[in-house]
């Protein structure tokens, strides 16, 4: 049984540190668009979807308000994203990109395949592994 104590047993250790070398590997190429890991996040889900509330980009990322909220307001002042008050429910804050938000769209384009190249591993290998994370994912959300 302490074989099992052992961190080259672990499973969450390689994640652990996969995730945290990932994040390295993005920061430069974040830091050409001026944003953080965190931010990319924000901003491709409002790519993907559009104009999107506080708590449905929330959900999507697995985020919090209290997390979500000052990333937000950096994203504002940085211009590249809007965060109003619904007219339906002044409890409800929408968030919609700017034109300059909208834009780094085309610039960010090239961030995936840069980082397979960094990562040294193939589409299919990418694909396996998202499978399997999102696996783990959905079975501790329900």
């Amino acid at each position: 049984m302490e074989r099992y104590l052992k961190l080259e047993e672990q499973m969450c250790f390689p994640l652990y540190a996969v995730s945290r070398h990932i994040t390295q590997v993005y920061k430069p190429l974040l830091d050409e668009l001026g944003i953080t890991y965190p931010q990319y996040l924000v901003l491709m889900v409002l790519w993907e979807h559009g104009k999107q509330t506080v708590n449905q980009i929330g959900e999507k990322l697995l985020l919090d308000s209290g997390t979500l909220t000052p990333l937000l307001k950096r994203l504002q002042q940085k211009d590249m994203l809007i965060r109003q008050r619904s007219s339906v429910d002044e409890r409800i804050v929408e968030i919609s990109l700017t034109k300059f938000g909208d834009r780094l769209k085309d610039k960010a384009a090239c961030i995936p395949e840069k980082m397979f190249a960094e990562l040294g591993i193939s589409m299919q290998e990418a694909e396996t592994l998202k499978e399997i994370s999102y696996k783990i994912l959905h079975q501790t959300i329900k």
